[in-house]
């Protein structure tokens, strides 16, 4: 279904650099926006904070050696048994 909307530039603006930052095109994140209730400012925010952990991991910050090793230690016989 093809729809038509008139919305404000500034609107407009905000989708267009979602999709950018996304690698969406800007009808995907109007359909998720409506499909999943993800508003554009919840959409803004998800990706803000994706760019932070991003940054941090580029940093060092993100995880120690031992808090990765605890959580694969902490999955590992969960995943070993579904897969057996």
């Amino acid at each position: 279904m093809t729809i038509t909307l008139d919305i404000p530039d500034d609107l407009k603006a905000r989708i267009d650099v979602i999709a950018a930052r996304s690698s969406l095109s800007a009808a995907e994140v109007v359909a998720d926006a409506l499909e999943n209730g993800h508003s554009i400012e919840w959409q803004e925010r998800f990706l803000d904070k994706i760019a932070q952990g991003i940054d941090a991991a580029d940093k060092g910050e993100f995880a120690s050696p031992a808090d990765l090793a605890r959580v694969v230690n902490k999955y590992r016989a969960s995943v070993a048994a579904k897969l057996a």
